[in-house]
């Protein structure tokens, strides 16, 4: 016994010990309470995140021991404060597994993510907090709260509901038993998906073989093939080289073989595949909508967001649909005569798309990414998107080397206000590598809230991947990426404009389908003349862009746009009809996905390929019952930008309106209250018809 007890004591000294090394368990010390990411080891992250759990665990025991009566104070508001130890491990931990992982840290990740569910299962479904939430909830008419204390008391109780809150005990184990299997699965998702991207490499050694393609995309295909100790051009299926090769590249079985390797990602029977994780995730989406008493999943989730039910969104994606699909046909119509007559004979198919769409372009525009790359430098892109955001709101932007960041290509920027006051660190992330999965994102390692009359600063990420610099030529983007730079932008600075007294409701925290509005609004900015003034210089004369290239680019704006709001609503269709399913299903998920966006669909049935197994936004992120919200954002935008430019793109009194009103406001009020404040009036399609030539 006495040798048990020493054991026990000797262990627990041990973790005490390991705790007091672990810097994510010690007060950050680094510039603004920064994460030190150059103390940080894989091995700190799993007894962080347990013991943080631990803290997070007591800090609601003290709130349903409280022996006072329920109030917003000890119940509402506390909940919004406990697990902020949490909060700021699990904060570092995801935001490296997305944008740094190893093998290491997908280990950890499997292994927490369980037990963080079950952590957050045990907040929502325990009865005697709960009790305490309705308590003051039921009597939330004699409180006189602000507007925004009425919206955190609406969203703590419906979340409790929401996560099941009011079941059975029967019904709150099968509850954790399904969240907890989805948290699994969505992590084996996306780690198959990053590791198909990262495991095909295609090397070329007849350079015959490689007509058409730019001289920068052969210099980076060499250099890749030199880190690899070959000879000759080695090309992935990352987002910069897949784009530009298919848009340049004249050898069509080329096309074709990176086309099939890009779409096939986890679609091959092996080990990575995610058809019968697909199957599982929407099973088990079904189910847990069913126990919470709605019919679909998409019922339990648009209810939280300004679409309110499937009604409203199919209506939404038909009138785009009915709007576009003529459009789409013509434009294919146009794409195919112009291939003939470069001697093309062939069916048009996807991989024949951007190849020949791109000769039209430069034919009918005099225009292609080559051209324009030139005027888009980076660092002058970086000047030129912060430079926006000083010109519309003020805002300044330093860079910070005494900042950790947690990779050499990361740049750490502190952002103040017009008045000098300190408002956020961003990190701004561009390149692709090994370790981060495609696309382009914005997250938090903090969020922004105030207490005790401090206002607590958020700490922002944006994560792109973008084109590297070479040997010979520093990055050049292209005209899409320079979108892409101030569309992440956009989510950056509703993030780091946050002016919420609660964490709950601060920044990004709002409706999914209202979250794309501050990030699209921003690209409407990329075709004007005098933003592009203002930086597009070229990178090795000086010379600012032609005003003949921008008009180009102004007049090549709607080019396809027919076929690019197919390809959004294609998807739209298919998450809807995943997520409006009434019971499992159990055929072929390339079957499923053919009957779902058929209509939509310009090219052939293609074998061996397929969508849903690599969607990661869908299966692997949060836009499950939500990849609509893109084109209903875009409605949002449009409407917005078009007060924009009523008034001067750069007027300041209807950037401090959309800064006050959407920027700062987070989710404190409902979104269309927002937004009628600032437009004035509820959002109509005309203007997005009217931009994208479709009216």
């Amino acid at each position: 016994m006495k040798q048990v007890l020493l054991l026990t004591l000797l262990f627990m000294n041990t973790e005490i010990l390991l705790a007091q090394h672990n810097p994510l368990l010690q007060p950050f010390t680094s510039p603004h309470e920064t994460a030190p990411f150059h103390l940080i080891q894989n091995e700190h992250f799993l007894p962080a995140l347990k013991t943080a759990m631990e803290q997070g665990r007591a800090e609601i025991d003290a709130i349903t021991d409280n022996p006072q009566a329920p109030s917003f104070e000890n119940t509402i508001e506390a909940i919004d404060r406990s697990g902020r130890l949490l909060s700021r491990v699990a904060g570092v931990f995801f935001n490296l597994l997305g944008s740094e992982t190893n093998d290491q840290l997908q280990q950890v990740a499997q292994e927490v993510s369980p037990l963080l569910t079950q952590y957050r299962n045990d907040i929502t479904l325990n009865a005697a907090l709960f009790k305490r939430v309705k308590s003051v909830y039921d009597n939330r008419g004699k409180l006189k709260l602000t507007p925004e204390q009425q919206m955190l008391l609406e969203e703590v109780y419906t979340q409790f509901v929401r996560q099941g809150a009011n079941l059975s005990d029967e019904q709150k184990a099968k509850f954790r038993e399904i969240s907890t299997e989805l948290s699994v699965l969505s992590l084996n998702f996306g780690d198959n998906v990053l590791k198909e991207t990262n495991q095909y490499e295609k090397l070329v050694t007849d350079k015959n073989l490689l007509a058409g393609i730019p001289e920068s995309l052969l210099e980076a295909a060499a250099a890749k093939a030199k880190s690899r100790n070959k000879e000759g051009w080695m090309f992935d299926i990352s987002a910069p080289v897949y784009m530009a090769f298919m848009k340049s590249a004249d050898n069509r079985n080329l096309r074709k073989e990176l086309y099939f390797a890009y779409n096939s990602k986890s679609f091959k029977g092996d080990e990575s595949d995610n058809q019968e994780t697909v199957k599982r995730i929407t099973e088990l989406r079904l189910q847990l909508a069913n126990l919470l008493g709605y019919n679909t999943y998409a019922d339990y989730v648009l209810e939280r967001t300004m679409a309110a039910n499937t009604t409203q969104v199919y209506k939404l994606l038909n009138e785009l649909y009915n709007a576009s699909a003529p459009v789409a046909k013509k434009e294919k119509e146009e794409v195919l005569a112009f291939a003939r007559t470069l001697g093309f004979q062939e069916e048009l198919m996807p991989w024949d798309w951007s190849y020949y769409a791109e000769k039209l372009k430069e034919k009918k525009f005099d225009l292609n990414d080559e051209m324009l790359k030139p005027y888009f430098e980076l660092n002058r892109v970086i000047d030129g998107v912060f430079g926006l955001a000083t010109e519309l709101y003020g805002l300044t932007f330093q860079l910070n080397k005494a900042i950790p960041v947690y990779h050499p290509d990361v740049l750490p920027y502190e952002v103040f206000d017009r008045d000098g006051k300190f408002l956020s660190v961003l990190y701004a992330d561009f390149h692709p590598r090994a370790g981060k999965r495609g696309g382009a994102w914005m997250n938090d390692f903090k969020p922004q809230w105030k207490e005790n009359g401090t206002d607590s600063r958020p700490h922002i990420t944006i994560v792109m991947n973008f084109t590297q610099p070479t040997e010979t030529k520093p990055a050049l983007l292209t005209f899409y990426e320079m979108e892409t730079f101030l569309h992440e932008f956009g989510h950056a600075l509703h993030g780091i404009l946050a002016n919420s007294t609660y964490s709950t409701l601060s920044g990004t925290s709002v409706y999914r389908d209202f979250v794309e509005l501050p990030s699209q609004i921003m690209e409407n900015w990329a075709v004007e003349k005098a933003f592009l003034d203002r930086f597009a210089v070229h990178y090795q004369t000086g010379e600012k862009i032609p005003a003949e290239l921008v008009k180009k680019i102004k007049d090549s704006e709607n080019f396809l746009a027919g076929y690019a709001s197919m390809r959004q609503l294609s998807f739209g269709f298919l998450d809807m009809a995943w997520h409006t399913l009434e019971k499992p299903y159990t055929g072929a998920v390339k079957e499923f996905e053919e009957r779902a966006w058929h209509k939509t669909q310009i090219f052939p049935r293609i074998e061996g390929v397929c969508q849903s197994v690599a969607f990661s936004h869908l299966f692997a992120g949060g836009y499950a019952a939500g990849y609509y919200s893109y084109k209903w954002a875009e409605v949002l935008d449009a409407d917005a930008f078009s007060l924009f430019r009523q008034r001067g793109i750069f007027d300041k009194t209807t950037a401090e309106s959309f800064r006050k009103n959407i920027l700062e406001k987070g989710g404190t009020e409902h979104p269309m209250e927002l937004y009628k404040r600032f437009r004035g009036q509820e959002p109509t399609v005309d203007a997005l018809l009217e931009r994208s030539g479709m009216k």
